[in-house]
């Protein structure tokens, strides 16, 4: 009798995800939330075997309708015959840890089209994305889902996190949103490939457009545009209205980012921004077994700039010495 998923091995997992058994490649994505070593595991037999999906951020305001659009995305995707997966990231309790994992309802038809949709809880992890999503993306790339979708918590304008761990970034915006020079002090006009106002049945999305028009010519006239002006889009995902030219424009992005050399710098600095935030995890560990050794009689006697100084010799002579 063949082994129950969650009996078997990181690598047996794996031959199974990609021999099309959805249960092992859920097994798979909660080894990679849960750590540790066996986490290691996976991300060592995954790496190799990833880096050919199209990994598409969504992200935008709370009550943007990014759920809703993600869901109808999907469902369009699986139903021309691709095998998307979405990563939708939720918010932890600031109480219990645990997360509301409310996307999954919104995004009911998708998963009765046959998409793989996962909710993961951001565990405290600032910027909207959880320290999971990187190798959460790996393991659905590995095993052959394509494109992999990753919409975030979507705490506010200062979302912008999404932009390091995908290749297309879409910012969802509505009616009423707030004017531009606003998303542009949040940097969305710096990270977004494309701009969707959803809900464009609702008074105020020609403004909204309008807004969002301007500020990319002004940007474009200061000199801090970059080569690929962003489109700006309308939806109205309830209706599922404008949604296959999103489709398009997503497909259009990667077809070019593919013919340059964008999609390889794209991905490199995906792979420092993983590294950089995995060294920071592990430094803020370090840190916090240092300070739990220190005398308490210690921290009245010398001022915190000097017991940082003295404790990050002993981090980094321990490191080099290591």
């Amino acid at each position: 009798m063949r082994p129950r998923a969650d009996d078997r091995a990181p690598a047996g997992l794996l031959a199974a995800a990609r021999g099309g058994e959805r249960r092992a490649a859920a097994r798979l994505l909660t080894i990679v939330e849960h750590g540790g070593p066996a986490a290691e595991e996976v991300a060592e037999a995954t790496h190799p075997l990833s880096g050919g999906a199209h990994v598409v951020g969504i992200t935008g305001a709370p009550g943007s309708g990014k759920s809703t659009l993600v869901g109808v995305l999907a469902t369009r995707l699986t139903e021309a015959g691709g095998r998307p997966a979405v990563v939708a990231v939720d918010p932890s309790s600031p109480l219990t840890g645990g997360a509301i994992l409310g996307d999954r309802v919104r995004m009911e038809a998708a998963t009765a089209a046959g998409a793989f949709i996962r909710s993961v809880a951001t565990r405290g992890h600032g910027g909207g994305l959880a320290l999971s999503v990187p190798g959460s993306v790996r393991v659905l790339d590995a095993c052959g889902f394509d494109p992999i979708v990753v919409e975030t918590v979507g705490v506010g304008q200062v979302e912008v996190d999404v932009a390091a761990a995908a290749d297309t970034t879409v910012v969802v915006v509505t009616p009423g949103w707030g004017d531009a020079v606003q998303a542009n002090k949040a940097g969305l006009l710096e990270v977004a490939d494309l701009f969707v106002v959803n809900k464009d049945d609702r008074p105020g999305a020609d403004d909204a457009r309008r807004d969002l028009e301007l500020m990319l010519d002004l940007s474009e006239v200061s000199g801090s545009a970059g080569d690929d002006r962003p489109a700006v889009l309308s939806t109205t995902a309830t209706a599922g209205d404008g949604v296959d030219r999103v489709l398009a424009a997503v497909e259009d992005h990667h077809r070019r980012l593919a013919a340059g050399r964008g999609l390889v710098e794209r991905r490199a600095r995906r792979y420092d921004a993983e590294v950089r935030a995995r060294l920071g995890h592990l430094l803020e560990d370090a840190v916090g077994h240092l300070l739990t050794g220190e005398p308490a009689g210690g921290r009245s006697s010398e001022t915190p700039v000097a017991a940082a100084r003295r404790l990050a010799g002993r981090l980094l002579a321990g490191g080099e010495h290591g």
